[in-house]
């Protein structure tokens, strides 16, 4: 085979290989789900900031602190359903499978308001110490 018709082969070949692996069906492939995508405002501008990933679990009728958060925090639903209350808005609820973003400086609760327990994933960027939420007396 001429070298220029090899390397075409092996070229072409190549971005086969690389098609079939991007395919949604090819075989062990794993391609990740996007389950939120959205604009948040209030992320800590440190040059080194923190990740927290955490798990929480609410069994019926369980219900967070009245808090506020300093930096956004995204709560993504594995079992069950989140309510989420903002001040001033109206409960937004959560089920399992989705997720939300809480945004800083709102005063918020969450509950469990189903009859089986709820468990949740928490990721929270901020700044490195920074308390996960703020309690405020209600």
């Amino acid at each position: 085979m001429r070298p220029h018709l090899a390397l075409g082969t092996a070229i072409a070949l190549g971005w086969t290989a690389a098609a079939i692996a991007q395919s949604h069906d090819a075989h062990g492939i794993a391609k990740p789900n996007l389950v939120l995508q959205q604009v948040v405002e209030g992320l800590p501008k440190d040059d080194k900031p923190s990740v927290r990933v955490m798990t929480a679990s609410f069994k019926p009728g369980d219900k967070t602190v009245y808090h506020t958060h300093r930096f956004p925090v995204t709560v993504y639903v594995l079992e069950g359903a989140f309510t989420l209350e903002l001040a001033g808005k109206a409960p937004l609820t959560v089920k399992a499978g989705e997720a939300l973003v809480e945004p800083p400086g709102v005063a918020m609760t969450g509950y469990n308001r189903t009859d089986g327990e709820t468990r949740v994933v928490i990721f929270y960027v901020s700044a490195v110490d920074t308390p996960f939420l703020d309690p405020l007396s209600h």
